[in-house]
């Protein structure tokens, strides 16, 4: 694999780590601020971001559809190979995001 993939793949994941964390804590301050249970919204929260992060990580759905298609028509198997890492890789951030959350939280955000 060249070198550019791999550190795009690091990328990947950390962009969709940061989102979700950044987005729960932040979210959570609003929260507080507001007179609502901050914890009880960092768990709303974080479900309902998980699909952002991934899509704010792999940079849009437009390149994603257009490497799907430059993979499917024109026999490029290794450009959809990698595209599927990438978005593999974003997941294990959501995940793993979730996961450091649910701890926090001690709860399940799942």
């Amino acid at each position: 694999m060249e070198e550019r993939f791999i550190a795009q793949f690091i990328h990947c994941f950390f962009i969709a780590f940061g989102v979700v964390i950044g987005g729960t804590v932040i979210g959570s301050i609003g929260a507080f601020a507001t007179g609502d249970a901050p914890f009880t919204q960092m768990n709303r929260i974080s479900k309902s971001i998980r699909i952002w992060a991934i899509v704010a990580a792999i940079g849009g759905t437009f390149d994603a559809i257009a490497n799907f298609e430059k993979g499917i028509l024109d026999g490029s198997t290794y450009d959809l190979f990698k595209q599927i890492m990438l978005i593999l890789s974003a997941m294990g951030g959501v995940k793993t995001a979730l996961l450091i959350i649910g701890w926090v939280i001690q709860e399940d955000v799942g």
